[in-house]
């Protein structure tokens, strides 16, 4: 622009600039809404990406030689044009072969425009040449970037869909272990009950007792699949405020009802509210109750500790039984846990009792943790949010 005898070509271009550019941009707008209606692309978006790719090197490479008349003085912006494509653009093979061949002609036509002699021409073409094969390799470079993650993206899409059908599945079977499986358990139980109705001697009764636990044990296991199930995609609950002292007293005697004396409740705070779902975080409470008297000896406690920290409610479930080993702690939390034990009598685990309480409290947008030693005891903790 420091030439004056170019600024009419100057004059000329900018009009142009103003003129075209608003079109590819408002065509670009029109195809994008094709786009996220159909889904699809097609040929005339590919004509009108490759005209794109034409105008902004022609741009570059006119700009070049009207700045001094020789291009080898002043190729920044027909640079920076070819690498602006190489890089936003993807063609295919044979799209970037054309694109190719439709520049060195326009070079070598603006060339013979701009009147250039022999030896000028011949070391132009070089640097031409020079800088199309940089172009070549950065666009295939980058269209191979892309197609690798284009074809990322479809595969994850898969896996996510057939994720989904398969938690639909699940969720189908589930619903009909449930319905299939708890009439017959209920009944089996009932008949157990009629039994003990009539005098019966003693080795009938343990049978009829073993015949009740076993039925608790498989409607507990029912209850596990059904919750995690229910719970998996729930990160909402309706809650309400309820004062802590109270409820875990409510909590123990239910587990007195059981015959289960050795649950305590040791408070440093009174009253203290948080916001729960009872039926939901009842079984937080039970099923950790429940862990605590599987791994601990009849003699020994339970104790539910109860304090508060700032803002927040620390609920801890503690007993002196056998602990959990070092190397299954990182997956006790884990849905089917490989760190699932057969209790002091011989209780089965499903691997999902604890899994369950996690999602539970992080829908209360609370916390978990466990600290252990083998053979001294766990302490698993909570923490929630405290309401006024």
């Amino acid at each position: 622009m420091t030439k004056a005898q170019n600024f009419p070509e100057f004059d000329f271009t900018n009009w142009i600039y103003l003129a075209v550019t608003p079109l590819f941009y408002i065509g670009a707008r029109v195809f994008l809404k094709i786009i996220k209606k159909t889904k699809k692309a097609d040929s005339f978006m590919v004509l009108f990406v490759f005209a794109f790719a034409i105008y902004i090197i022609l741009s570059g490479m006119y700009s070049a030689f009207i700045s001094t008349g020789d291009p080898r003085n002043s190729l920044t912006v027909y640079l920076i044009a070819l690498i602006v494509i190489s890089v936003m653009c993807v063609f295919e093979y044979d799209e970037l072969i054309l694109l190719l061949v439709l520049t060195e002609i326009f070079f070598t036509a603006l060339m013979f425009y701009a009147h250039a002699d022999a030896t000028s021409m011949l070391y132009d073409q070089l640097i031409s040449v020079v800088l199309l094969s940089g172009f070549y390799l950065i666009s295939r470079y980058f269209f191979s970037f892309k197609a690798s993650y284009y074809h990322q993206i479809i595969e994850i899409r898969s896996k996510n869909i057939e994720i989904e059908k398969a938690g639909e599945f699940k969720n189908q079977v589930l619903g009909m272990v449930a319905h299939d499986l708890r009439n017959p358990i209920g009944a089996v139980e009932s008949i157990a009950m009629m039994m003990e109705l009539d005098e019966i001697d003693a080795d009938t009764q343990d049978n009829v007792n073993m015949i009740k636990e076993s039925c608790a044990k498989a409607r507990g296991i029912l209850d596990d699949l059904l919750e995690a199930a229910k719970n998996e995609n729930i990160n909402v609950i309706e809650t309400q405020k309820v004062e802590l002292n109270h409820y875990l007293k409510t909590v123990i005697d239910s587990w007195k009802v059981q015959n289960r004396f050795n649950v305590v409740l040791k408070s440093a705070v009174s009253p203290i509210n948080a916001q729960l779902n009872k039926e939901k975080f009842t079984r937080v409470m039970d099923n950790l109750i429940s862990n605590a008297l599987k791994f601990s000896k009849e003699t020994d406690n339970v104790e539910l500790h109860l304090a508060q920290q700032g803002n927040q409610v620390i609920i801890q479930v503690q007993d002196h039984g056998m602990g959990i080993p070092e190397e299954m702690l990182p997956h006790i939390f884990e849905r089917f846990s490989k760190a699932g034990r057969s209790g002091l009598k011989g209780e089965k685990s499903t691997g999902l009792g604890l899994s369950i309480v996690k999602q539970i409290i992080e829908s209360h947008k609370g916390t978990i943790g466990v600290n252990s030693a083998e053979g001294k005891g766990t302490t698993f903790t909570i923490q929630l949010p405290a309401v006024q």
